[in-house]
């Protein structure tokens, strides 16, 4: 195998089309729900934009269209990379705790395709759109439940509408401070020296199964 620094301007395939087409679907509709939620919320806002009811429909249409890009994308013979991105942020090890308990100081040696960040990250997506698609159709629908489901979905609804501001603020940042990272996600490749910096652990076995032909999705922590 070809020692990754040897040639750190080479490239490294990262993401398959379906797994970037996924991120990118599911961010433009949890962004779409974010910035209609908002005008929604604040009243400054809704004055200034107006149109209350066209603003209410793009927010419900973009909330149930969530969970459609991870259906897809399961479906049809690309589903095999996206699968295996997503075993791979549901495997946690001991390395990821320490990584998240130090916010990235300790164990950056044993990270794999994914750093504990990004993990955390996904499980929280993972989590918010059940539960602002469960919350969110019993405030749109709310004809057959009780006024103390109403209430409680609103409460949760809310809560959870701000977590994922602050979630998703704070990704957008992480990537715009790391462009290895965000061309991964434009390009669906990375360069070898960036590969062996932030994910040294998937970084040989990314060069591996490049060198099979292999999807690079099949292997990696």
């Amino acid at each position: 195998m070809v020692d990754a620094l040897t040639n750190p301007t080479d490239e490294l395939p990262r993401f398959t089309r379906a797994a970037r087409a996924l991120h990118w679907a599911t961010a433009a509709a949890i962004l779409t729900c974010a910035l209609t939620g908002l005008v929604l919320y604040v009243g400054p806002l809704s004055t200034l934009v107006g149109r209350r009811n066209l603003v209410k429909d793009v927010h419900v249409i973009a909330g149930l269209a969530m969970p459609v890009p991870l259906v897809l994308a399961y479906l049809g013979r690309w589903r095999a990379g996206v699968r295996a991105d997503v075993r791979h942020l549901a495997r946690w090890s001991a390395a990821d705790r320490r990584w998240l308990r130090t916010w990235g100081r300790d164990a950056g040696e044993l990270v794999g395709k994914f750093n504990a960040g990004q993990k955390a990250n996904a499980a929280f997506i993972a989590g918010m759109i059940p539960v602002t698609l469960a919350t969110g159709s019993i405030m749109r629908w709310f004809d057959p439940f009780p006024v103390s489901w109403r209430t409680g979905a609103t409460f949760v609804h809310d809560w959870t509408a701000i977590a994922t501001w602050l979630i998703v603020a704070g990704h957008i940042a992480y990537a715009l401070s790391d462009a290895g990272s965000l061309r991964g996600m434009v390009t669906g490749r990375v360069t070898r020296r960036w590969a062996n910096d932030h994910h040294p652990l998937w970084a040989p076995e990314a060069e591996a199964d490049a060198g099979d032909g292999q999807p690079v999705e099949s292997s990696g922590r």
